[in-house]
């Protein structure tokens, strides 16, 4: 029987990019494509286009079709927990 410790490291693994954090935090507040993230995150559509492949394979993120376009989410309201969370622990932490 597992304890989720593997799982749970293989998710910080996925999480360990600023670049995928930085889409992370895009898709919190809602739901784009490709290429309103690549504008939102100033990172490069095929950049965008790799990191989320990642987290799509993680089970981070989700994609829905929508005629052409592919739409991508956050898996569950976890991820924004976590995401959340790390990022508002490293801002008080540097704030002293």
């Amino acid at each position: 029987m597992s304890d989720g410790i593997e799982a749970a490291a293989e998710l910080f693994k996925a999480l360990s990019s600023p670049a995928r954090l930085r889409i992370l935090s895009a898709l919190i507040s809602r739901s784009s494509d490709v290429g309103s993230l690549a504008d939102t995150t100033e990172l490069s559509q095929p950049l965008v286009s790799q990191h989320l492949r990642t987290l799509r394979l993680a089970g981070i993120v989700q994609v829905e079709r929508i005629g052409r376009n592919a739409v991508y989410s956050l898996h569950d309201e976890h991820i924004a927990h976590i995401v959340g969370d790390a990022v508002s622990h490293v801002r008080e932490a540097e704030a002293g």
